[in-house]
């Protein structure tokens, strides 16, 4: 893993809470996406090094509705930069972690992404991103 990528957290509203995260982090989200495939809203915050992605649920079955549900908002994933996810995944799989994903899929920010198991990684979901070439 190269390096943390981004931190999501799980939020009931995308627009009040990107003005308290624009308020909380003093500076403006650089992007607003939707994930059709995942129903899920994003925007997404530069701090340093590191991006926030807010996710808001698009409809009542995702994943982001689920885990609010569950849970309520916070954080839901961390995310790691990988080189390439492929691999990735396959020395992770063989060193017996297991994956939400069988393979790589689109995701937001120009991203390649899969999602290990939490049961797999002491109760955190984990997340590797490659950049889309």
């Amino acid at each position: 893993m190269n390096k943390l990528e981004h931190i999501g957290i799980a939020v009931k509203n995308l627009d009040a809470s990107e003005q308290l995260f624009k308020l909380l982090l003093d500076t403006e989200p650089y992007k607003r996406e939707t994930v059709e495939s995942e129903g899920v809203a994003t925007s997404f915050f530069l701090v340093g090094n590191v991006k926030i992605e807010l996710l808001a649920a698009t409809r009542e079955d995702s994943a982001i509705a689920k885990f609010i549900e569950k849970r309520g908002e916070g954080i839901h994933h961390l995310a790691f930069d990988v080189d390439s996810a492929e691999e990735r995944m396959e020395a992770l799989r063989k060193a017996g972690f297991e994956w939400i994903n069988a393979a790589p899929k689109d995701g937001a920010d120009n991203k390649r992404i899969a999602f290990l198991h939490p049961k797999s990684t002491n109760g955190v979901l984990t997340e590797i991103c490659q950049d889309k070439t």
